[in-house]
């Protein structure tokens, strides 16, 4: 009997603990002013326990015009609260207060001011304190979309999966630069279309039909037919699959919203964030499988990213990505009637 060699042990774990995509969600807190007062709503994580649920504390010049609306949804914890501000909230002191220590979590921040400007802010596990900008500064949302792409892509790991079979499908550098390039220019055609409201599919289809791109390519490393279409042209392969996950892009950043002023700088970082992503990603794998080799007693050579290098993890890669696939599409589709 074979023992699995360290390489297969590391891939297996990295794609099973990929097991619930989508789950690592920050705090979401989104406050909206308006004429009329200013509506504060908060999502905490399921994760979080009861007895250590934050709140977000308004600037001093806002005062609670009722106790907060708690519901508890499948998704988490939700609470609402009206405030009366006498002075706008631009310029404010907008603070997180957790009860007991923050558990590594970081916190989503949206702000929208009664003349249209949107504000988001990614408020990392250390920072519990943020004032409203009065204007927005390209410099900085910028930065923060940059940062919101890394952290979705790498939170989203269907789409990191269908990334991985990639390295299988082109199988040398050149083609999967040029994949993974095509991937990337057509999911940011979809994603600004459906962000700007030019084009907008229901979220739960596309989600399942994500699930089922990762299946697709998996079944395509398993039969292993190099003249098969797949094989053959990737990119066109990449290019059509990136537009339908440019859709499920897009849902992420009409939850969070875009800033009004900076519109085309978020959309243009946000991508250059899921596209920096996603190079890391790769880089990860590949320097798994060198130090595994290393481990093993096999330094890996020059050739690391050749066929010869990943050819005979193919099929078992695909037999365990196909299977969580899968999961995620009967699950997504089963959601429909839920």
């Amino acid at each position: 009997m074979h023992f699995l060699k360290p390489t297969a042990v590391l891939l297996t774990l990295l794609i099973a603990s990929a097991a619930n995509a989508h789950d690592a969600r920050p705090v979401f807190v989104q406050i909206q002013e308006t004429d009329a007062g200013v509506m504060a709503i908060w999502k905490i994580p399921p994760s979080m326990p009861a007895h250590a649920l934050p709140r977000p504390i308004l600037p001093a010049n806002c005062t609670a015009a009722e106790e907060p609306l708690a519901q508890n949804q499948a998704g988490g914890h939700v609470f609402q609260q009206q405030f009366q501000c006498t002075e706008g909230l631009a310029g404010g002191l907008l603070v997180m207060r957790f009860p007991a220590v923050n558990p590594s979590l970081s916190t989503l921040v949206r702000v929208e001011l009664a003349g249209g400007e949107k504000h988001v802010r990614i408020l990392k596990p250390g920072e519990t304190e943020w004032t409203i900008p009065a204007a927005e500064a390209r410099l900085a949302v910028a930065g923060q979309y940059t940062d919101l792409g890394i952290r979705h892509i790498w939170a989203g790991i269907d789409h990191l999966l269908f990334v991985a079979c990639l390295l299988w499908i082109a199988r040398t550098p050149r083609k999967l630069l040029i994949t993974i390039t095509g991937f990337t220019i057509a999911h940011s055609l979809t994603l600004a279309l459906s962000a700007l409201e030019l084009i907008r599919l229901p979220v739960p289809p596309v989600e399942a039909a994500i699930a089922l791109s990762v299946v697709f390519l998996a079944v395509e490393i398993a039969r292993g037919d190099k003249s098969s279409l797949t094989y053959r042209y990737p990119i066109v392969v990449s290019c059509s699959f990136g537009l339908l996950h440019g859709f499920g892009f897009a849902a992420v950043l009409r939850q969070i919203g875009l800033p009004q002023t900076e519109l085309p700088t978020a959309l243009l970082f946000f991508n250059v964030g899921v596209e920096i992503g996603q190079v890391l990603f790769v880089a990860a794998l590949v320097t798994m499988y060198v130090l595994a080799r290393a481990v093993a007693g096999r330094p890996a050579n020059r050739d690391v990213l050749s066929v010869p290098a990943w050819e005979r993890w193919a099929k078992p890669a695909s037999y365990v990505i196909g299977s969580i696939a899968s999961y995620w599409m009967i699950d997504r589709v089963a959601g429909f009637w839920a």
